[in-house]
């Protein structure tokens, strides 16, 4: 992992080598601060993304201020489904001013969830940065599955790949908490500067997140469980963090 700074958008990326599609993590540098802001409701992607360019210049943000985004899908994608949707999706970040030669300073959650599917790939929600004197550290954490970042495909370094059992869950679940905690230190933070984590599965988790998020400490603003799938076929859990200085409903 490599931080790295973004100067146009007033924040600093996770890079991971071989990784296109998203960062792993984004952190408002000094004199600035994430705002996240939420649709009511899912918004088909392009849609979405318009109406994100329109908040950005409704407050005068340029579009290189789009720091991290949330989507969410119907189904998860096969390996290569997942290499064309995120070939499509980061055509917009390339106009924007975000994306080039094959580095991408926005980070990304994408997940399936079980009821009220969307019937395309939709946004739900992204985060961006405005000036700010707050000393508080605001950043997103990028959602992370049970499997290595980098070149080749997904499926070659799930953890337990086909288990679901509550032993498999927790090595699974032990494995993304600890990409989170590297993440989180590569930024110069650490779990309690955390003020909202959010888990994904379809599995029944709720004792291991006793014992796993909240007696380990990386529990201390708040834990919610999304009954969604990471996006890739054969991943069963996700998660992602963040703290921001503001929420918005749009």
């Amino acid at each position: 992992m490599e931080l790295l700074d973004f100067h146009p958008g007033g924040y600093r990326f996770i890079k991971v080598e071989g990784v296109f599609q998203f960062s792993s993590g984004v952190a408002a540098a000094p004199g600035f601060a994430l705002e996240r802001v939420r649709f009511a409701r899912p918004v088909p992607l392009a849609e979405g993304f318009a109406a994100a360019e329109r908040y950005l210049a409704a407050i005068g943000r340029p579009t290189t201020a789009f720091a991290a985004c949330e989507l969410r899908s119907s189904a998860p994608f096969t390996e290569q489904g997942f290499v064309d949707f995120n070939r499509v999706y980061v055509k917009t970040l390339e106009r924007w001013g975000l994306y080039a030669d094959g580095v991408n300073p926005v980070a990304r959650t994408n997940v399936c969830p079980a009821y009220d599917k969307p019937e395309v790939p939709s946004l739900h929600a992204f985060s961006y940065t405005v000036e700010s004197d707050s000393p508080h550290p605001t950043f997103v954490l990028a959602g992370n599955a049970e499997c290595a970042q980098g070149p080749g495909e997904y499926r070659d370094s799930i953890v337990r790949r086909g288990e679901t059992s509550i032993d498999a869950m927790r090595d699974k679940l032990r494995f993304v908490r600890a990409e989170q905690e590297e993440r989180l230190r590569v930024l110069g933070l650490q779990w309690s500067h955390v003020l909202s984590t959010q888990a994904y599965t379809l599995h029944e988790v709720g004792p291991l997140l006793r014992e796993e998020i909240f007696a380990y400490g990386a529990g201390t603003g708040a834990v919610t469980w999304h009954l969604a799938s990471p996006p890739v076929v054969d991943c069963e859990f996700e998660m992602d963090a963040r703290t921001v200085l503001r929420e918005i409903l749009l």
